[in-house]
């Protein structure tokens, strides 16, 4: 450690730290523009400059090293005054335009200005002008002219995003913030550039000129999208959701969001909410109270129970959904005697569960990723799966981590891969083997699975055997893969015998709660799969769009087409028009008290930020109020805090409730396909309701409608060019869609997007699949 004098006090810190870190230890506030404690430090803005006994001139605390000894003065009048010389010639060319920018009211740049800028401006020759950006729908910068090339945008996405999206162009006064080649900005993890900006050059462009930061009410919430279970602060006017910014928790999010998570806010908004108990009479829907619609869907439940037996009886619930709701759908089918409940809708192999009681989960802290030494990563589509995670291992490979991935396509993940295997999914097992067998030759032990590692494999095996920090991690492609169990037995041999951590990257939001809740099915009870693929009696679906929800999409429509009773609990509308016979409107995350757990099993609790639209009322007061008419005991719980007791017991027993191991002669292998097959990804704004109706997020590059993607002999084979479309079939549906070429697509691997209205027409996920020019 080294001591300083900063302002008269002693501060220790760090050898290597620079001033403006010792003044974040003293808590001495100094003026800056360019510097962010999670960027590299650039010293453009020279704001910072403070006053260093024995130095000539005025230094930037951003960049200037502390020595032994030094004495710092951050306020004296050399400083004071290098800082107010600084601020004038920023205010030169800034428009000054502060009653009609979005920034007003939050910008650091008005901020100083007060204490450091002049009254009057000694600059008479006309202002620079500099054109506005389209950079597309999520970012505004229409007033370009209000930068100060403080290069934080610039650094964010080198740095954070690992794209470098922005840079800047020309020299001296003519140097403006730009994008390639005119270029939009299409980063899933963009948004945060907005709260970056110390001036309203870069503004959101859903929100721009609809309040003033002044005007809105801002409560905490969480996201209820990924697992990562962001923070987040919703900010409110006049009981409508107008923003939506990262509230910083360092262990979870850190101080970045997602872009859905900061956008998909659109949707609560939009015109497709249902807003009052629907039920279909003659084939049109009516609007009703909700006793008569609760009314009905009780005597509908008895009629079907007694009738054709509880076992005729499902529930599908979203792991979007919150803990409380979960727990109350799983009670309430159970009351009525039935285990047909479940929310695995992607998966195929659904003997791969935690027992009773347990989860699945991350297999280690959030926060661990980010100082991980080595990773192996196996079936995801990690950047757009899971943003904030793939942030994370962003950071670790920068500072000498060796990720490799295991997957059917060297996905860009924008960030440096040491390795990757190439597969298609069915020899996914095998990949893994070679992955264990270099482990096992390495230890002296004998391998789980007969297999000769090739030199991709030996890389990955030798990664995770050195080091300290290292993890085997499955992706959402590999839980829902239908060898998940055997997976998941050869990354635990792996990470055991590596002294590596195993976990899943979870899929959803609560889907740690959701198996901790138990909203699974029990014994003679079906799982998603079964009831997606054959007509339930009666079917009760919680925040579900079931055919876009779907491992098989065709399969779900036409089970859907041929069930009972079906009742949908939603916030939208035309979320399960087509096939329900009752809609319930529920309220969304922002309009309810819930809970989500996080990948890494972390409870946490939000309030409603605004009153329910309408007839909406909370999902876990719809169950209850439902319980109660049905005559089920235990639904008395008068608060979501009082259903959250009961669904999860002590918070503290959580972390003992975290599981991984693998089944019992889980390690059996299955045959490598020998045609073409599918591998699926769900594309990053169309994973949940939310973000479906999100028009920002419609908008973006991610949004566009998919292209089939083609291993480079495939296409040749088909003599395709760039913009030729191809007839995609599978199982009885046909699809004609836009190909493109992708060089690291396994061979025999067909890319193909699900949970998009496009590809509705396909069968599941994996599977045989047959491609030819259209």
């Amino acid at each position: 450690m080294i001591e300083i004098e900063l302002d008269g006090k002693k501060v220790q810190v760090a050898e290597g730290s620079m001033v403006m870190h010792a003044a974040d230890a003293a808590g001495t506030y100094v003026p800056h523009f360019c510097y962010h404690k999670k960027l590299s430090i650039a010293a453009n803005c020279r704001m910072c400059l403070v006053e260093i006994e024995k130095a000539p001139k005025p230094m930037p605390a951003c960049a200037t090293p502390v020595t032994q000894g030094m004495v710092v003065r951050t306020n004296s009048e050399k400083a004071q005054r290098a800082q107010r010389g600084v601020m004038e010639f920023l205010l030169i060319n800034h428009p000054l335009d502060c009653p009609i920018c979005d920034q007003g009211g939050e910008c650091q740049l008005q901020d100083l200005a007060i204490g450091y800028g002049g009254s009057a401006s000694r600059y008479s020759e006309e202002k620079r002008v500099v054109f506005h950006k389209d950079v597309g729908p999520l970012l505004a910068m229409e007033e370009m002219t209000r930068c100060i090339h403080c290069t934080r945008c610039v650094r964010f996405g080198q740095e954070i995003g690992g794209v470098m999206e922005l840079g800047m162009v020309n020299r001296g006064e003519h140097s403006e913030i730009t994008t390639m080649l005119g270029n939009t900005v299409d980063s899933e993890i963009s948004g945060n550039m907005i709260d970056l900006c110390p001036v309203g050059a870069i503004t959101s462009k859903p929100f721009r000129y609809s309040a003033r930061t002044w005007e809105l009410s801002r409560r905490r919430s969480v996201s209820p999208h990924d697992a990562t279970g962001a923070n987040l602060i919703v900010q409110v006017k006049g009981n409508k959701v107008m923003r939506v910014v990262p509230f910083e928790n360092e262990d979870v999010n850190e101080c970045w969001i997602a872009d859905r998570d900061r956008f998909s806010y659109d949707a609560l908004n939009s015109p497709s909410r249902l807003t009052e108990p629907m039920i279909k009479q003659g084939g049109q829907w009516q609007a009703v109270d909700w006793n008569t619609a609760l009314g009905y869907v009780a005597d509908g439940l008895k009629r079907v129970k007694a009738e054709f037996g509880a076992e005729s009886i499902g529930a599908l619930g979203s792991a979007h959904s919150t803990v409380e709701e979960l727990h109350l759908l799983a009670k309430l089918v159970r009351g009525l005697g039935s285990q047909s409940v479940d929310f695995r809708t992607r998966h195929a192999d659904f003997a791969n569960v935690a027992p009773a009681g347990r989860a699945r989960w991350l297999g280690l802290p959030i926060a661990a990723l980010s100082t991980l030494d080595a990773a192996l990563v196996v079936g995801s589509f990690l950047r757009k799966d899971q943003p904030l995670f793939a942030q994370r291992l962003r950071q670790a490979a920068r500072h000498g981590a060796r990720i490799h991935s295991l997957s059917a396509s060297r996905e860009d993940w924008a960030l440096a891969l040491a390795g990757h295997v190439a597969a298609r999914p069915s020899a996914w097992h095998g990949a893994l083997a070679e992955i264990a067998a270099a482990v096992a030759a390495a230890k002296g032990v004998a391998a789980p699975v007969a297999a000769q590692p090739g030199a991709a494999a030996q890389a990955a095996a030798d990664a995770l055997l050195a080091g300290e920090r290292k993890a085997v991690l499955l992706g959402n492609a590999a839980a829902q893969h239908p060898q998940a169990s055997a997976l998941l037995a050869l990354a635990q041999w792996i990470a055991e015998h590596t002294g590596a951590s195993v976990g899943y990257l979870v899929e959803a939001a609560n889907s740690v709660g959701a198996q901790l809740v138990g909203a699974l099915p029990g014994e003679g009870g079906l799982n998603a799969g079964q009831m997606l693929t054959q007509p339930m009696k009666a079917l009760i679906a919680l925040n579900l769009e079931p055919v876009l929800d779907a491992a098989d999409a065709a399969a779900a429509r036409a089970a859907l087409g041929g069930s009972g009773l079906v009742v949908a609990l939603s916030p939208f509308q035309d979320a399960m028009a087509e096939h329900a016979d009752v809609m319930l409107p529920i309220a969304p995350f922002t309009e309810t008290a819930g809970s989500f757990v996080n990948a890494e099993g972390r409870l946490q609790s939000f309030q409603g930020v605004v009153r329910p639209l309408g007839q909406t009322r909370p999902g876990w007061k719809v169950l209850r109020v439902l319980g109660n008419l049905l005559g089920l005991p235990g639904f008395e719980h008068d608060s979501a805090e009082a259903v959250r007791a009961e669904a999860l017991g002590d918070p503290a027993t959580i972390a003992a409730r975290l599981d991984n191991s693998p089944l019992p002669a889980a390690a059996s292998s299955a045959a490598t396909e020998t045609g073409l097959e599918r591998i699926a990804d769900v594309p990053i704004y169309a994973t949940d309701l939310l973000v479906r109706r999100s028009a920002p997020l419609q908008r973006t590059a991610d949004a566009r409608v998919p292209r089939i993607g083609l291993p480079s002999s495939l296409w040749r084979q088909l003599g395709l060019a760039p913009g030729d479309k191809v007839l995609v079939a599978q199982g009885q549906g046909a699809v004609v869609l836009p190909a493109r070429e992708e060089p690291w697509l396994a061979d025999g691997a067909v890319r193909v997007a699900a949970g998009h209205p496009d590809t509705v027409a396909l069968g599941p996920l994996f599977g045989p699949i047959t491609v030819e020019k259209a």
